[in-house]
């Protein structure tokens, strides 16, 4: 059965993580909800002035806000430099968790010579190959196939059906989702003679302490080193990570992106959804790429980056995308010539 927190007072909250309480701190809470539908026992939160104008009627038992809004509230209010993740850290007390208890299901398919913590748990119709380790509170859920010498460190999860296929190295506190590939071949193909010859990749797959992989999501392994993710690396659902990949610590990237192989992300970089990263580049720190951009080059400052054109009605596009064809004319016109610009 999940376990739910019990349920905890406003002003204990404000001294559990720090913030500061205005109004009334007796109220009960045992759950979080939005600025709309929180009932009075459950904490909101305004983060995005966006909706400052819904803060009046709201009838949360507590408002996680900033000062300058918190006089706007009809109800106690917990003040914080940044709501989000103030909120992020109360909610974290509210979580469903099923228990995992350490042990061995026994349908599942170990490896004489792997090595299992006791402490760790291995749920039903999982299969662990030769040489591979799991430590200890490391939690591989249902359906799991993790291949010969990988490492699952201590504290990690594999939610269900996660497949680590080969030298797939976790750090501790690894959390991968459903349907996830780790450690797959990676795209390696030369021509020779009119026929593709096949690449054998001998690399593997390390990922840091705290990184997260979203659902249906795959990280090749590398063809002679390995694929990277630094710690506290946050992958959505449904994104692909090409052989010998670098991502850097804290960088995070939204469903459906697609890194081809060699290319190097930097630290704290923000990838929209659906953006595109060619290989063999350099993206440095702190970089945002806004959702459905294509990254060709190598970025070497800071900054926001986009690519593409705007959503516009279908007829001003089409009657654009016929022009794009003559702007190479029109430039060379602006020039005075046909000659190819220096």
């Amino acid at each position: 059965m999940a376990h739910v927190a019990p349920s905890i007072t406003v002003a204990a909250l404000a001294e559990r993580f720090g913030l500061e309480l205005r109004g009334d701190g007796h109220a009960s809470i045992d759950g979080v909800g939005t600025l709309d539908k929180a009932g009075p026992s459950q904490v909101a939160f305004l983060a995005n002035p966006r909706y400052r104008g819904r803060l009046p009627s709201s009838r949360a038992g507590a408002i996680v806000t900033r000062a300058a809004d918190a006089d706007m509230s009809p109800v106690p209010v917990l003040v914080a430099d940044d709501p989000y993740a103030a909120f992020a850290r109360i909610a974290a007390l509210f979580e469903p968790s099923a228990p995992h208890p350490p042990g061995i299901h026994a349908s599942a398919a170990i490896a004489a010579d792997a090595i299992v913590d006791p402490d760790a748990h291995v749920g039903p119709f999982v299969s662990i190959g030769a040489r591979t380790r799991i430590d200890a509170g490391a939690v591989i859920g249902p359906g799991c196939v993790i291949g010969d010498d990988c490492v699952v460190g201590t504290g990690s999860e594999l939610v269900a059906r996660v497949t680590l296929v080969t030298r797939v190295r976790l750090g501790r506190r690894v959390r991968i989702h459903p349907g996830a590939v780790l450690g797959a071949d990676g795209f390696g193909l030369a021509m020779e003679a009119g026929r593709w010859l096949k690449i054998p990749q001998m690399g593997g797959v390390s990922v840091g302490d705290d990184c997260e992989i979203g659902a249906n999501t795959c990280i090749d392994r590398g063809a002679l080193d390995d694929t990277v993710l630094e710690e506290d690396v946050r992958l959505d659902n449904l994104i692909q990570v090409g052989h010998n990949v670098r991502i850097g610590a804290h960088t995070a990237m939204a469903g459906c992106v697609a890194v081809a192989g060699s290319a190097r992300i930097g630290r704290y970089c923000l990838v929209g959804g659906g953006a595109g990263i060619v290989g063999h580049i350099e993206v440095c720190d702190r970089v945002t790429v806004t959702a459905m951009s294509l990254v060709t080059h190598s970025i070497r400052e800071p900054g926001e980056y986009s690519s593409g054109t705007p959503l516009m009605d279908n007829r001003d596009w089409r009657k654009n995308a016929a022009r794009f064809k003559q702007l190479d004319k029109l430039f060379r016109g602006l020039r005075g010539g046909d000659k190819e610009p220096s």
